[in-house]
């Protein structure tokens, strides 16, 4: 099988779609909890319980991640997740009754198909089908993401979903889950470019080479960039024992993933998220090692999650290419 972030024992995945709307959720699912950290380095987030993860705050654990489709309308499905994990007796133990704690956030794709947002109804039916496959490309929350826009949505690509792992030495498994949706363009690390702006011409048009042209500036600064809003979301997992703070500096050090492989990034029309998630199997490594790893597997999941991707809502895919 592939390498994918289920292979982080105690992680779930699951997709859920609406495909007349071209919108969806994707769900991780760790039911028996595990340690969350966030980092939002993009300038437009949107997102649901991140402050519940500040190291300072009190609760230790989450059950769950919801990537949603929809903007800040989509933050619906994560009732959904957990009233799944409720129903299951799964969630922080208040006394009363168990609370799950379910942190996510959204990417905008109301421009790409119908202006339809996720709802509870598809969170819960993500997390009905969640299991170790990982399906990647246009599923789930990757249905409506689009890569590429600084020349418009008519010469913008697909974004997607990807995933990868990686074992370290001494056993620890470090996974990353991404769906891409980014004005910039995704580049292999140490390549050219996989999906982005298309010039007229036919190729690619560079995003960096058009921010350098003054002729483009006018464009790009006259609202063109601003129409069609963006965020790549990521959610990073260990079996590694960590502390709340432990695992906001994972989150940290692995969004540097993101900078390798989509040009640019953290824009001011993007809300990049990273969230991490440890389970505790293991002691694992030192910080430096898991983050350093983690950021290298991350950047992978991007390149997957483009080359996924294949044609929609009349949009291409670089996955058209493949084969």
């Amino acid at each position: 099988m592939t390498p994918a972030i289920t292979d982080v024992p105690g992680i779930l995945i699951g997709h859920a779609e609406n495909r007349e709307a071209l919108t969806g959720v994707t769900v991780a699912l760790c039911p028996e909890g595990a340690v969350g950290g966030v980092d939002v380095r993009g300038g437009a987030p949107g997102t649901r319980e991140t402050d519940l993860l500040n190291p300072v705050n009190m609760v230790q654990q989450v059950h769950a991640v919801a990537l949603c489709g929809g903007s800040a309308l989509g933050l619906a499905a994560a009732g959904g997740v957990a009233q799944w994990l409720h129903e299951r007796g799964h969630g922080f133990d208040v006394g009363v009754t168990r609370v799950p704690i379910v942190p996510a956030a959204v990417i905008f794709d109301l421009a790409f198909g119908a202006p339809v947002w996720p709802d509870a109804a598809l969170g819960y039916a993500a997390c009905e089908v969640a299991g170790p496959a990982v399906a990647e490309g246009c599923v789930g929350v990757g249905l409506g993401a689009t890569v590429g826009k600084a020349l418009g949505p008519a010469q913008a690509m697909k974004g997607g979903v990807g995933s990868w792992s990686e074992t370290l030495p001494d056993g620890t498994t470090v996974g990353a889950l991404v769906v891409v949706n980014a004005f910039g363009d995704v580049w292999e690390e140490h390549g050219g470019i996989i999906a982005g702006a298309r010039a007229a011409v036919g190729g690619f048009a560079d995003t960096m080479r058009l921010l350098r042209d003054p002729a483009m500036l006018a464009a790009l600064g006259g609202g063109r960039a601003d129409e069609v809003r963006n965020t790549t979301l990521t959610i990073v997992a260990t079996d590694a024992r960590l502390t709340k703070a432990e695992a906001t500096k994972l989150a940290q050090m692995a969004q540097d993933g993101l900078s390798r492989t989509i040009r640019p990034v953290h824009t001011p029309f993007d809300g990049d998220t990273v969230f991490a998630l440890a389970t505790g199997r293991r002691a694992g490594p030192p910080m430096l090692v898991l983050g350093s790893i983690a950021a290298d597997v991350l950047s992978r999941a991007v390149e997957r999650a483009a080359w996924a991707a294949t044609g929609l809502g009349g949009m291409p895919g670089a996955g058209d290419r493949v084969g």
